[in-house]
């Protein structure tokens, strides 16, 4: 625990991660402004922001590899800086890049870290071949690491972070480089890692994927903390819908006449060839996105449609929640 700001973490705190007031300084540059945050076990929490918002570092300092200079912080029950071994044993970590002996196997590089985990050798074998056949590598576990493609090393990246079986997974960026088969099989080993129990907390800007993945979401902004909450309150929250009808003009008309509040759908908009400025949009199938409370409010809209004659061909939102809850923030345009 260090001194500085922040609420102090109670004693009787849950096993994944919580971080109150959390600082860290570069220089005269502040990484981190005062970082409050919960991730649970069980639960898979997503960690959003853009570039220079603190996430890496905050990661950074989760994993025991920086020094914060004010705030509290726990992970699987212990301090980083004072207990840094025990943290450090309950931890994986995978960073956005994963480095690796070019000169080693899939199979030595995996080995070599669960020795540096002091795992007994034949238990360390038989887990190593579990984690190769899980993240798909089985038949290239005894090539060079050098031969292997740059989502062949993530895969080795990740099986490292669990080779022994820790209680909180950090993972950053972990899709990055994976083929769409792979996207999937994380998003499927991820969500059966929070079923048993283990505090995931990824770091991502590909948005749509952490919609189907997270259970919760905290949002950083300037190495602060902005927002944070469950994935069913962003559900929940007001967004905007694209909604699309055989005559964008009868749409248009008769969401005007209810009220509605309507935006023009970029992606429906034709452009001049070179320009991308929208031309005059003649009558025909199109659509506009529309704000709605929830899906019960959609659920009305479509019923009052209908009933007015609008010949409606198709509803869905016009993002996903941790999308729209990123882009409505106001931080992001200061």
């Amino acid at each position: 625990m260090t001194d500085g700001p922040g609420q102090q973490i109670p004693t009787d705190a849950h096993g994944g991660i919580i971080v109150r007031g959390l600082q860290r300084s570069f220089g005269s540059v502040q990484a981190l402004a005062g970082v409050d945050l919960d991730a649970r076990p069980g639960r898979v929490t997503a960690l959003i922001g853009p570039n220079g918002s603190g996430k890496t570092t905050l990661l950074l300092v989760l994993a025991g590899l920086l020094v914060p200079h004010a705030g509290h912080v726990r992970v699987g029950g212990f301090d980083p800086v004072t207990d840094g071994a025990r943290a450090r044993a309950r931890t994986g970590w995978m960073p956005d890049t994963f480095g690796t002996w070019d000169s080693l196997t899939a199979r030595e590089v995996l080995l070599t870290f669960a020795a540096a985990y002091r795992m007994p050798r034949a238990l360390a074998e038989t887990r190593v071949a579990e984690l190769l056949e899980t993240v798909h590598l089985s038949e290239l576990a005894d090539r060079p690491a050098s031969v292997l493609s740059r989502g062949q090393k993530q895969r080795v990246g990740l099986a490292r972070a669990l080779v022994h079986s820790p209680d909180v997974l950090l993972l950053d960026e972990p899709a990055s480089g994976l083929d769409p088969r792979s996207r999937v099989d994380l998003r499927v080993l991820l969500r059966s890692l929070a079923a048993r129990g283990t505090t995931v907390l990824v770091s991502s800007h590909v948005l749509s994927e952490l919609d189907e993945l997270a259970d919760d979401a905290v949002f950083l902004s300037g190495g602060r903390t902005v927002t944070a909450g469950t994935l069913v309150a962003a559900e929940s929250a007001r967004r905007s819908w694209r909604i699309r009808a055989l005559s964008r003009t009868t749409l248009t008309a008769w969401l005007t006449s209810v009220g509605a509040v309507w935006h023009p759908d970029a992606e429906d908009l034709p452009t001049a060839a070179g320009f991308g400025r929208p031309q005059p949009v003649p009558d025909g199938p199109g659509g506009v996105l529309v704000d709605i409370a929830d899906e019960q409010g959609a659920a009305r809209l479509v019923r009052d449609a209908v009933t007015a004659g609008v010949a409606l061909t198709s509803i869905a939102p016009a993002g996903g929640a941790l999308e729209q809850a990123y882009l409505a923030l106001d931080e992001e345009r200061r």
